[in-house]
């Protein structure tokens, strides 16, 4: 198994007079996989495109891989829609040096794409596209697999497909990071990192960061004053920064998103809404 360990210490990436990414610490170890958690404009794709050596930084240093140890999904799909799906893994596999048939029918297996491999890139469904192009990702069994939103747009099958291929990627020794907007999906990584305006936010074990949660959080019918609340679903969700709910608000463990909710809040310095 690969022992290296890749990522980035004090990155910091401008554009346009601004700091896209500001001094961010982020490590990749093989055999696990790393979520990168954010909205629009977080700098999430920018990372990634840092570590596979698209973008470079600023100031920082980046530890990666050589490019052919690489396997990268960013941004849009390379899914051609004149070629079938045999032929866009022929086309990678020739690229890589890679003759491995029983590799190709177990990661098409996997992806339940096995009875689409004459069917033109036009002729898949998104998530079908999703799935091809992680697959041509992993491949050449990189050391280093970065994923960008590799789940949105899908539907939760193949989302579930997706994440099989991933989890079997790391179990098979690759340093796996990918972003997402899904807090849940977050919450399956070995180590989240949310992003927020181009700094870390959170970044630890998910079920570390739960069992640490600063304060106290509820929910209630009706909103609180005097106490940050969001809506969830019908009710309110309440969060006691102090750890004293209110009389009437029933307590409830949080979730990855009460604390990055709760995290932006205390950046700002927001003591009541």
């Amino acid at each position: 198994m690969n022992t290296d360990r890749w990522g980035v210490a004090g990155l910091v990436v401008h554009r346009q007079g601004r700091a896209v990414l500001d001094n961010i610490d982020l490590d990749v170890v093989p055999g696990t996989v790393r979520a990168v958690v954010g909205g629009d404009g977080a700098g999430k794709t920018t990372l990634l495109r840092v570590l596979a050596g698209r973008v470079a930084a600023d100031s920082g240093s980046v530890r990666r891989p050589a490019a052919d140890r690489i396997g990268a999904m960013i941004e849009v799909p390379a899914i051609y829609t004149d070629l079938s799906v045999d032929e866009h893994v022929s086309f990678v596999a020739t690229s890589y040096g890679v003759s491995d048939p029983a590799r190709v029918q177990e990661l098409l297996r996997r992806a339940d794409l096995l009875d689409a491999r004459s069917r033109l890139g036009a002729q898949l469904s998104g998530g079908m596209r999703q799935k091809l192009a992680v697959i041509l990702a992993l491949l050449h069994r990189p050391a280093l697999v970065l994923l960008d939103e590799p789940t949105t747009g899908v539907d939760p099958v193949s989302r579930a497909e997706v994440w099989r291929l991933i989890s079997r990627a790391a179990a098979e020794g690759a340093a796996v990071l990918l972003s997402t907007t899904y807090l849940d999906e977050a919450e399956r990584a070995d180590v989240a990192y949310v992003l927020h305006e181009g700094r870390v936010l959170l970044a630890g074990v998910p079920t570390a960061l739960l069992a640490g949660a600063h304060g106290e959080f509820g929910l209630t019918n009706v909103r609180v004053d005097g106490l940050p609340s969001w809506r969830r679903g019908r009710s309110w969700r309440v969060w006691a920064p102090d750890g004293a709910l209110p009389e009437g608000v029933t307590p409830d463990a949080p979730t990855l998103e009460d604390l990055v909710i709760s995290a932006q809040l205390a950046r700002q310095g927001v003591a009541a809404r």
